[in-house]
């Protein structure tokens, strides 16, 4: 059987990769019009939210740090990007946030307290389960500047500003902007467990999958849970490092009580960054990213995403910062495929600026052990060709 060359893997780019990159931006820009269409509607009736359009550079917790916005622009000047407010989680499944309005000057509370109620505001006689690594409690009083809106009561409990009642809004909210904007034969609200919301979108391309999440944008601040840097390690650079801590993270309206932490513009600035020194680390990440997709882990619902494969390619390159790490491209793919494997063994994954969370800790058994299998087959005989011939059809 034929070994793994270069040539194979520029071969998946070229064949396969461009093909899903002019897909994906098809279906990318017509979702865009679509959740343009419903949260320009949704602000219409409630300013607490916006348009996805005044996400990242366009936010207006970006228009009061202007040196911050500038920066950005310059560093991304030139550089291929999907929408800030849009992540492509799998080729039929994209995440889309939904930036949220007064609430601004960010400050981290210290002290604690036990809650006592539910979503719905009934009385509890045990306290509340604290937040997990990657999410946090969030009381209105932590921000300097808030309008009035924000103390209300459908979103407001004792000082608390709960996710489940901020999607409570928003799902009302939803629904009326999908019949005012007659857009029923493209968009229908799917059932979700917990406070989710999850639409179908009908594209030209295909059907898609789309959860809005609304979104509490914090650039320039730089959450404690997140001990980043790590002491003494030479990738990225200080002044690197520093920058992207500047751009602050997010908080993101995906659970009952807590909120989750969010670092979605660090994670774009250095993946769009990383091969300033001519390596090939985002190659080695498209090939993973394909051969994920059409191989190791198709369907609609990868137990594997491309935050995974983001937060792998992340840590290789902070274990391995030289240059020359990042020269032969096989090998470089291969080390991250080892690895992905480890993890899919492991059920670990370690989340790149919280390390305490493991973004494995939910996954289905069963699809990491099919998906260990694959990788463990294609790592025995590292070829494109028997990959293939394995039967990619069947679902991890």
């Amino acid at each position: 059987m034929k070994e793994l060359t270069e040539e194979d893997l520029n071969s998946v780019l070229l064949n396969k990769g461009d093909i899903r990159r002019r897909h994906i931006s098809k279906v990318v820009e017509e979702v865009q019009k679509v959740t343009q269409q419903l949260t320009a509607y949704v602000s219409t009736q409630d300013l607490r939210f916006q348009t996805i359009a005044n996400t990242g550079i366009h936010s207006d917790s970006l228009k009061d740090q202007p040196d911050l916005l500038a920066h950005w622009t310059v560093l991304l000047r030139g550089r291929r990007i999907l929408h800030p407010s849009i992540q492509v989680v799998a080729p039929s499944q994209f995440l889309v946030t939904v930036p949220l309005r007064g609430l601004s000057g960010f400050r981290q509370r210290s002290t604690r307290r036990w809650r006592y109620y539910t979503p719905s505001g009934v009385r509890l006689l045990t306290p509340v389960m604290e937040p997990e690594k990657l999410h946090q409690w969030l009381e209105v009083e932590q921000f300097q500047k808030s309008t009035p809106h924000w103390h209300e009561s459908d979103v407001n409990i004792q000082g608390d500003l709960l996710p489940a009642r901020v999607v409570s809004v928003f799902q009302a909210l939803l629904h009326r902007a999908i019949s005012s904007c007659n857009l029923s034969d493209k968009v229908s609200v799917m059932d979700c467990f917990g406070p989710a919301t999850k639409v179908h979108i009908e594209t030209s391309m295909q059907s898609v999958e789309v959860e809005l999440v609304p979104m509490i944008e914090i650039p320039g601040y730089w959450p404690k849970k997140a001990r980043w840097p790590r002491f003494l390690k030479r990738w990225p650079s200080k002044d690197r490092a520093q920058c992207v801590k500047s751009f602050g993270f997010d908080l993101l309206a995906r659970s009952n009580y807590h909120w989750q932490l969010s670092f979605l513009r660090a994670e774009r600035l250095l993946l769009e960054t990383m091969d300033e020194d001519g390596g090939c680390r985002m190659k080695c990440l498209r090939v993973l990213r394909q051969m994920k997709e059409d191989i190791w882990c198709p369907g609609n619902h990868p137990v594997i995403t491309s935050q995974h494969l983001h937060m792998i390619v992340l840590w290789a390159c902070e274990k391995h910062p030289t240059t020359k790490s990042w020269q032969d491209f096989v090998k470089c793919f291969l080390r991250l495929v080892r690895q992905l494997l480890k993890c899919t063994r492991q059920r670990f994954l370690r989340h790149y600026f919280v390390r305490r969370a493991n973004l494995l800790k939910y996954a289905d058994a069963t699809q990491m052990d099919v998906l260990a299998t694959k990788l463990t087959q294609f790592l025995q005989c590292p070829s494109i060709e028997s990959s293939l011939n394995k039967g990619s059809s069947s679902v991890c």
